[in-house]
């Protein structure tokens, strides 16, 4: 009787390391990414994200531990690695004065040929002229030939760093449907981000790494318990204010009140906020998201964390 050969995961590391000293780096990082799936990897800047990424394309050796990519060591046989992967660095490479169209045959070459009425359907579908020069593309025109060159081979894993920098809101909105439309053809996405927002759009898991690292995998709906908003309410002048029902409201943290406004950070749902307002008479309602630094600033203090990683 044959025994069924089970398909190695896209990405595994077992104690992964890279140590710069001082407390920098990445440290014991095990993880595991099964294919088809779009795994968000999420943390503040400066938390080892990009060492991670390094690490598994084989641009720099670890200082400890192993990374496999399909099954391949991402040092030893990080040639093969390399293409069975797109790869979206967080600094886009600089080509001077080629053609985006002359970047894409330069680099398809060295993969032996892409098909080009991919690339064409790529480039238009976020508005880049590819016949213009690269120096003079603005820098979301680089990244939207980032994302091209990442994605015009068809590969079997996407390693993409911070994909979505320098893009605006429709050719992000467009980048998250090819995100899915990928996931959907069978390839696996390892998708760096410190937006907590962005992998909620587009992600199945996600990692959270903070101080090099792993502090926890959860499942995209744990995110509810982490997000955070600042929010700013105005009242109608002389109207009554509800301070009472909003501060006692669930998720409500740090309300302040002055004159005719208020104040507070929401965590979680904004259903208990808007359920304290029902009889007042609001004028402006702003929510803004903070940056992931100041959410792991305040959820991931030492006594939350202790609470999550339980």
């Amino acid at each position: 009787m044959l025994a069924l050969r089970v398909a190695p995961p896209a990405i595994r590391t077992d104690r992964l390391s890279k140590d710069y000293g001082v407390g920098r780096g990445l440290f014991e990082l095990d993880l595991q990414v099964t294919g088809q799936e779009v795994f968000g990897y999420l943390g503040p800047n400066g938390s080892g994200k990009t060492t991670t990424i390094r690490l598994l394309m084989g641009m720099i050796r670890p200082t400890g531990g192993t990374a496999h990519v399909f099954g391949l060591d991402c040092v030893r046989d990080s040639v093969q690695v390399k293409r069975k992967v797109g790869y979206l660095p967080g600094d886009v490479p600089q080509y001077g004065s080629l053609t985006g169209d002359e970047v894409i045959a330069y680099l398809g070459g060295m993969r032996g040929g892409v098909d080009r009425r991919r690339v064409h359907r790529l480039a238009e579908r976020f508005d880049l002229d590819l016949s213009r020069r690269f120096r003079e593309y603005s820098s979301g025109n680089k990244q939207k030939l980032a994302i091209v060159v990442a994605f015009m081979h068809r590969p079997d894993l996407l390693i993409l760093d911070e994909p979505t920098s320098g893009l605006d809101p429709l050719n992000q909105q467009e980048f998250y449907a090819l995100l899915r439309e990928t996931r959907d053809d069978g390839a696996t996405v390892f998708l760096s981000s410190h937006i907590l927002s962005e992998v909620e759009h587009v992600c199945d898991r996600v990692g959270i790494i903070r101080d090099g690292r792993l502090v926890r995998v959860a499942e995209l709906d744990d995110l509810r318990h982490i997000r955070v908003h600042r929010v700013e309410i105005e009242f109608a002048p002389g109207t009554p204010i509800p301070e009472r029902e909003i501060r006692a409201a669930e998720g409500v943290e740090e309300m302040k009140a002055e004159g005719d406004r208020i104040t507070c950070t929401v965590r979680g749902s904004f259903d208990p906020l808007l359920h304290a307002l029902r009889d007042a008479t609001v004028t402006d309602l702003v929510s803004t998201e903070p940056s992931l630094e100041d959410v792991f600033l305040s959820y991931f203090s030492e006594p939350r964390r202790r609470l999550l990683t339980s």
